[in-house]
């Protein structure tokens, strides 16, 4: 008996190490199929760049969440090209925020048909489908792709009248002094932009969403001033971009929405902080907690503009206002060499209001109408909207004057990633670990292991 339960001792030992390994292997597969189930039933996404380059920004993800129907993306180049691998990735953001999402690549090589039905010149466009509406990307960037989603969920494209004809800044000029910059960020956001000569037209469109108004340079004749009374009277909104200096016929509008206007040029010390070269800048840094305001913090600056008194024409209501600092005034006197506020003159101390939101109730269709009264054009002009707040502040007024349908946020111009950086001390302690410290790691590890085995 004994020399038999030697004997099967002697067996199991002999099969115990294949049995271990045998063990092993199966438990390794079984993990690894149980993971592969877990991942398949629970997705889960980290994105551990310090620039997040691999997730969707909250403006785009808020883009996604306005869809009601699901979204359809052909991609024009061979899947399996570094260009079509490049795009991938960069859907891959937006398929994973809306799993409803269809991709599709197309090779424009082997379907020209396709292509050409798509309007596409170039391998690598992207054609985005939404409810019957479609539109073909040339430019590929998280901001125009999302740009476009917005712009396919805009079930009514609404329009913007710019009036011109008498030297008023114009909203597809390239000027310095021109609104193109802005009118192109209205583009980009699914507006229609128009320019409307009120001489050449009977009335201001019905269809028209808002119009913008800058200073003339020549007076319009009373049968312009006249429409567009008549368009104020109907319940239009109202954008009103205006400047130091004469009316030239906008004065019977003024006096329409009951706006005081101060005499002079806003000048505000506060500018001296921006670097200005002028102190003829008004510096909104201070935002109230409303809907005017929603969002904004960045400082903007007004410069050669005029403030206003906070009264309006009955009927209308003051909504809210944005005010210069309180180290501005408006100078009634020469804008050159040393300037002070003089009280003698009715030079009025800060902070003043230099944009006024007005509402007003239409019991006709149940709607408020809006205006907004802002006493500078420049800071929408193509020179001077990329500083400090200004796009910021623009979009967010036509965002305020839009409503219920307002502009939806875009995301930000995409900003080179920072390099990586590191100081001498930073250096050496790189170099020494790469050259001694592994290494010696490495070493001790293998010397223990074979003290280890040598003993037993």
């Amino acid at each position: 008996m004994k020399r038999l339960t030697s004997l099967l001792r002697a067996a199991l030992k002999g099969i115990e190490r294949p049995l271990v390994d045998g063990l092993f292997v199966a438990l390794l597969f079984a993990t690894v199929i149980a993971a592969g189930w877990l991942i398949a039933q629970d997705d889960r996404y980290w994105d551990w760049t310090s620039a997040r380059g691999n997730t969707l920004t909250p403006e785009s993800a808020a883009i996604l969440a306005r869809l009601e129907a699901p979204l359809r993306m052909t991609v024009f180049s061979d899947a399996q090209n570094p260009l079509g691998k490049t795009i991938d990735r960069l859907l891959a953001r937006y398929r994973h925020a809306r799993p409803d999402i269809e991709v599709r690549f197309v090779d424009p090589q082997r379907f020209p048909e396709q292509a050409r039905d798509a309007k596409v010149s170039i391998a690598g466009q992207i054609m985005l489908e939404y409810r019957g509406r479609r539109e073909t990307l040339s430019q590929l960037g998280e901001r125009e792709i999302s740009a476009a989603i917005a712009r396919l969920g805009t079930t009514r494209a609404p329009w913007v009248a710019a009036l011109e004809g008498h030297g008023e800044r114009k909203i597809d000029g390239e000027g310095a002094a021109d609104l193109g910059r802005f009118g192109q960020e209205l583009k980009e956001r699914g507006y229609l932009l128009r320019s409307l000569d009120l001489a050449t037209v009977a009335e201001i469109p019905v269809n028209t969403h808002l119009t913008l108004v800058s200073n003339p340079q020549i007076a319009l004749f009373p049968g312009e001033t006249e429409r567009l009374a008549r368009y104020l009277d109907q319940g239009g909104n109202l954008l009103w971009l205006m400047d130091p200096g004469e009316p030239n016929g906008l004065e019977a509008l003024a006096d329409q929405l009951g706006i005081g206007i101060l005499p002079g040029t806003l000048v505000d010390a506060d500018a001296a902080r921006f670097e200005s070269e002028t102190p003829a800048v008004a510096v909104i840094s201070e935002f109230p907690a409303d809907a005017l305001a929603e969002g904004l913090s960045t400082p903007a600056l007004l410069p050669g503009a005029v403030g206003f008194e906070t009264r309006t024409a009955p009927g209308w209501t003051l909504a809210g206002f944005l005010s210069s600092s309180a180290q501005s005034w408006n100078e009634t006197g020469r804008l050159t060499g040393t300037v002070f506020r003089d009280e003698v003159v009715g030079e009025q101390a800060g902070p003043l209001p230099v944009v006024l939101a007005l509402t007003r109730n239409l019991p006709e269709d149940g709607r408020v109408q809006r205006v907004l009264v802002v006493g500078d054009g420049d800071f929408l002009s193509n020179a001077q909207l990329g500083a400090y707040g200004n796009r910021a502040l623009g979009l967010q007024l036509l965002r305020w004057l839009s409503g219920e349908d307002g502009l939806p946020a875009l995301p930000p111009y995409p900003q080179p990633v920072p390099g990586l950086t590191l100081d001498h001390n930073r250096r050496l302690l790189l170099g020494a670990g790469t050259l001694m410290l592994l290494p010696g790691l490495f070493l001790a590890a293998g010397l223990t292991m074979r003290w280890a085995r040598s003993r037993s």
